[in-house]
């Protein structure tokens, strides 16, 4: 049975970094398609990014690309949200999604819609 746990959101100011954590097991990272998506108060949900099983590729929101990563620590079970240069409207509920099951495809990054398993998720809020 897959498990997601969130943490790291926070306030933070423009202009500046935060790391999310989904912590899961070291099988589901390497096995499972991944995806983190937001939703602020009042609007859709909107797909960040979906980490592809089994190669591991990324499909980035064009909202987030070249400001937010991925990064894995697979003993330990948790991929990390990088985010810089935050902006106001990346302010959200930031949720972690995996595949009920492994080696399931998954492309572009609205890829949540199709994965089973949510976590609680976290809140980020981008204010001066």
């Amino acid at each position: 049975q897959v498990q997601l746990v969130e943490s790291g959101g926070g306030l933070v100011q423009p202009g500046e970094s935060l790391s999310l954590v989904c912590k899961a097991d070291e099988f589901t990272l390497d096995y499972h398609a991944m995806a983190w998506f937001r939703q602020a108060p009042g609007k859709e949900p909107e797909g960040i990014v979906c980490i592809n099983s089994p190669d591991g590729t990324l499909d980035w929101a064009d909202s987030v690309k070249g400001r937010f990563s991925i990064f894995k620590i697979r003993p330990a079970g948790e991929m990390y949200l990088q985010m810089s240069k935050l902006r106001p409207e990346d302010s959200a509920f930031y949720y972690c999604a995996a595949s009920q099951k492994p080696m399931i495809t998954v492309r572009g990054p609205d890829c949540y819609t199709h994965l089973e398993v949510r976590g609680q998720g976290t809140q980020v809020t981008v204010s001066a």
